[in-house]
């Protein structure tokens, strides 16, 4: 079939409705939905037309919204991308809206939901020190704040156990972590044990008894496994965990834990997709029945009701951004409540489909092809498109971005180099103070495996990237700029001295881990400046597209300044754009429109 053109804001516009929770008795659904271009909570009545709206901001899009009883909802939202979150409730009966973390320069976030109790959930705040997260309990109903975890210095982590007790929490003098423990909330935390920040040690949740808890490890392994762990030594048994399940070639580091039965029901992990692994057969038959309703297409639970009976599915692919259905487990009653784009038709939008290369020194990179439909696939335009992070991973699925790229006609790769997550412990760790260099090469050796299979046409290879895939865009055009005709920018680091001088105090406890990940400003000062982009401008020759948010608090606006500044110097093209009301990406749909709409001219330009 041939390319049918798609209208660019199709792509990237608010949705038409999304982010769809039910309540705890399963009576109402609330949902987001754009008011004025700002994605707004609503309230239905299941089995009811009649739509209520919730709140009316105007500023910014809310992200994320939760029940907490059958009375309140909670969302959380910044203002202007600056990462300080404010925790809001909603009284649905009477409408009323409450800023309940009011503070300025503060980030709120999320804990623990807490779905053992109606009225309470559990934030950590920098509200006292701007450097370290204490943990609260937040009474949604009279907004009462309280403390129940003092952070001693260097705690990250916490975790509340299934009655809303902190019993857990990692803690960093900056190169080793320990995990601290304590019994109830009266008790002192006491060390448990330490561990290098190479090796991987996250607890996940506490099991019904509120004595053992599941954790994430790697320890004594590459790959991470799961675990129950019991704090309290057990002289019967003399064991302080046990193995509950493994992967040989992928991380396991998700549980699923049923609050109404009181146990664990399954693990999952991502391979090139998400896999599940089910121990319960209640569960296990349960998404057998889901799947079977939707073949062909990924069925997940959002958001059940208290007693697991009245869900929320989201059913999508890599070529539908999805549709939201309500289902009686018992009843098997089961209707649409929305899709997310319907203005999408998935058959014109293209498969995402997993590939594998070898790097020029032996490593296999796992990665997602994504190919225009409807025209020859040899001899392509291709961007390539590395991930953010660095230290995170591409995902099968729906993507706005890649499915835009390939409507207009180009080949999009994106790979997991060295340094993404999900592979096991050494992928992540050689990495380490490799920043345009192997991690560099991984990406380079993708382009040439596209060339190899005649894929891509090796005259028109762009590179797009948003953080550190910014930087790769950076570095790429400096250290292999005969491999790219242009690039794309998108909040990405420049000078790697003024980022690591400028992190967010929140994440100043574990500096000296960034010191031995990227590497130190005075130790390693010769590293730094040889990877830096902004020292090396003079070796770029292809334009340059750079978008950023001055509100930036990850990357800071001076990083892209520098760059700009540094090119134009030369008198080399560089676009710059930048948004007052942005952060760390474009989120408010205008900007996006703007972002993408040049995108297209640019790569309409330079590789065509």
């Amino acid at each position: 079939m041939k390319t049918n053109i798609i209208e660019l804001k199709n792509f990237f516009k608010n949705p038409e409705s999304n982010g769809y929770a039910i309540s705890p008795n399963g009576e109402y659904i609330s949902f987001l939905k754009p008011i004025n271009g700002r994605m707004n909570i609503h309230l239905q009545k299941i089995g009811s037309n009649d739509v209520k709206p919730l709140t009316n901001v105007t500023v910014r899009d809310i992200l994320f919204s939760v029940w907490k009883g059958n009375n309140t909802i909670v969302y959380f939202m910044d203002l202007n991308g600056d990462e300080n979150f404010h925790f809001y409730t909603i009284n649905i009966e009477n409408g009323v809206i409450t800023d309940a973390t009011p503070f300025n320069e503060v980030q709120a976030y999320p804990v623990d939901f807490f779905k053992e109790n109606d009225e309470e959930i559990i934030i950590q705040m920098n509200k006292e020190n701007p450097e370290l997260m204490d943990l609260y309990k937040l009474n949604v109903i009279s907004n009462e704040l309280k403390i129940i975890g003092k952070n001693p210095g260097g705690v990250t982590e916490w975790l509340t156990d299934h009655e809303g007790v902190a019993r857990l929490a990692i803690q960093t003098n900056g190169l080793n972590k320990t995990l601290l423990y304590r019994e109830n909330d009266v008790s002192e935390f006491k060390e448990m044990f330490t561990f290098d920040f190479k090796d991987a040690f996250h607890p996940l949740t506490f099991d019904s008894d509120n004595k053992h808890f599941f954790a994430s490890t790697n320890f004594g392994k590459d790959k991470k496994r799961i675990i129950k762990y019991n704090p309290e030594y057990n002289l019967e048994t003399n064991l302080k965990s046990i193995v509950l399940f493994e992967n040989d070639e992928y991380d396991s580091e998700n549980v699923m834990y049923s609050t109404f039965k009181k146990k664990l029901t399954g693990f999952y992990y991502n391979s090139w997709k998400t896999e599940y692994v089910f121990i319960d057969d209640e569960r296990k038959n349960l998404q057998v029945e889901i799947d079977s309703l939707f073949p062909n297409y990924d069925v997940s639970i959002r958001t059940t009701s208290t007693d697991e009976t009245k869900m929320l599915l989201l059913v999508n692919s890599d070529r539908f951004r999805g549709a939201y259905y309500f289902y009686n487990s018992i009843t098997k009653e089961l209707f649409k409540l929305a899709t997310i784009a319907p203005w999408l038709n998935e058959n014109e939008l293209s498969e995402m489909k997993p590939i594998q290369y070898i790097s020029r020194d032996g490593l296999t990179i796992h990665g997602y092809l994504t190919l225009p439909i409807g025209q020859d696939t040899k001899n392509l335009p291709v961007v390539i498109h590395p991930h953010g992070g660095p230290h995170a991973r591409d995902f099968y699925g729906y993507n706005s971005d890649t499915q835009f790229l390939a409507n207009r006609g180009y080949a999009v790769l994106q790979m997991n180099f060295r340094g993404s997550t999900g592979y096991g412990k050494h992928f992540e760790t050689i990495a380490y103070k490799q920043w345009g260099k192997t991690m560099q090469d991984d990406i380079t050796d993708g382009v040439n495996w596209l060339i190899q299979k005649g894929i891509a046409d090796p005259k028109r290879v762009g590179i797009y990237g948003a953080s550190y895939g910014g930087y790769a865009v950076l570095a790429g055009l400096c250290f292999t700029p005969d491999v790219y005709k242009c690039g794309i920018d998108y909040v990405g680091c420049a000078n790697l001295f003024t980022i690591i001088e400028s992190i967010p105090p929140y994440w100043k406890p574990e500096l000296e881990m960034t010191y031995q990940q990227i590497g130190h400003p005075i130790d390693d000062a010769d590293l730094l400046r040889s990877i830096s982009p902004v020292f090396h401008a003079d070796k770029i020759v292809a334009p340059l597209l750079i978008a950023q948010g001055t509100n930036d608090p990850r990357v800071k606006k001076a990083e892209s300044d520098q760059m700009v500044e540094a090119m134009r110097k030369r008198g080399v093209e560089v676009q710059y754009i930048v948004k007052e009301n942005e952060g760390h990406g474009f989120h408010n749909e205008e900007n996006k429109f703007e972002f993408y709409s040049e995108m297209e001219k640019f790569l309409n330009q330079h590789l065509s």
